[in-house]
């Protein structure tokens, strides 16, 4: 069997600590109802025997404390909140176990922003990891020496799994039960979970506000100039005469600052704003097009996939109401 332990931190969301208990339990169970042996040996582990979540709303009873599990063959790591810094803070103590097992060869499961418990052992350092879209930005200066991915659902990279925003851990959970109790399981499991199992992007979901936790008043004025006339067609040149400051220092300065080239930033801008449009209104994709300055159907569209995955009409039958 596997042995499975599903972290308990404090300040961890409840449901991603239950969610993956249950799936992986029904497995067991349809396993044993088939004449299988069962896979996971699964354990709640926990810094205390009971840790007291959502302001003691909720007590979760462990079954073992961090140091009495010498060796496992799987973590999962769930979902935290309120505060990435706080939450690292409050689990610590869980930092020296985590490296140790992964040096002894265990494979790690993040789910959604769990990868920031990891990622505060050093143990993601020059791996790709994927997490919310909402959070790319903050996960990227907290730890600069992480291969960020915040288009895919799942990443995997020696011996640890990664997983994008929020419910998108169910698929990494999918993932999981194919690796260690096969292909027909996990098929079985999408259709009793009712879990997409082809999905592998979060770039449908993503939503584009532009990174404007920063402190370069320039960049910053740019941002803005740009957000208020995505309509028009606007140039590198005319931004940095603009701003008085020479093409090369302000295009690196932006890109540090925004994580996008000033071209990207133009680019998503404009996408978004065409998303909206074909969410809300009832405008053909020409129109709208034109409405966010493009005139190029065809750049329109490569673009339109670049950034969402889908084309600009299957994103309107994606979200908009019949």
């Amino acid at each position: 069997m596997i042995h499975t332990c599903i972290l308990v931190p404090g300040q961890a969301i409840v449901g991603s600590i239950d969610t993956p208990k249950q799936l992986l339990s029904k497995v067991n169970e349809v396993l044993q109802e088939r004449g299988r042996q069962p896979v996971f040996d699964i354990n709640m582990i926990g810094l205390t025997r009971t840790v007291a979540l959502n302001d003691g709303m909720y007590n979760i009873a462990c079954d073992h404390t961090v140091d009495e599990i010498v060796k496992t063959d799987l973590i999962i790591i769930p979902m935290v909140c309120n505060g990435f810094e706080n939450a690292i803070e409050a689990n610590k103590g869980f930092s020296k176990w985590l490296v140790n097992q992964y040096k002894s060869g265990t494979e790690i499961a993040c789910l959604c922003n769990g990868s920031f418990l990891l990622a505060s052992t050093g143990l993601l350092k020059d791996k790709n990891c994927s997490v919310h879209w909402a959070t790319a930005n903050e996960f990227a200066a907290m730890f600069p020496q992480v291969n960020v991915i915040n288009d895919k659902i799942i990443t995997y990279d020696q011996g640890i799994y990664t997983s994008g925003g929020y419910y998108s851990y169910l698929n990494l959970l999918l993932c999981l039960v194919e690796k260690y109790a096969g292909r027909e399981m996990c098929i079985l499991f999408s259709k009793m979970f009712e879990i997409d199992i082809d999905r592998k992007s979060q770039a449908p979901f993503m939503i584009f506000t532009g990174q404007k936790n920063h402190t370069d008043a320039p960049v910053k004025k740019a941002q803005e100039f740009i957000e208020n006339n995505y309509q028009d067609k606007i140039t590198v040149d005319q931004l940095t005469n603009m701003l008085a400051i020479s093409r090369r220092n302000f295009e690196r300065r932006f890109k540090k600052a925004t994580s996008n080239t000033i071209i990207e930033y133009m680019q998503r801008v404009k996408i978004e704003a065409a998303k909206k449009g074909l969410e809300t209104g009832r405008k053909t994709v020409n129109d709208l097009m034109y409405e966010v300055g493009y005139s190029d159907i065809k750049a329109f569209r490569n673009i339109f996939k670049k950034f969402t995955g889908l084309s600009p009409g299957e994103y309107r039958d994606k979200y908009q109401g019949g």
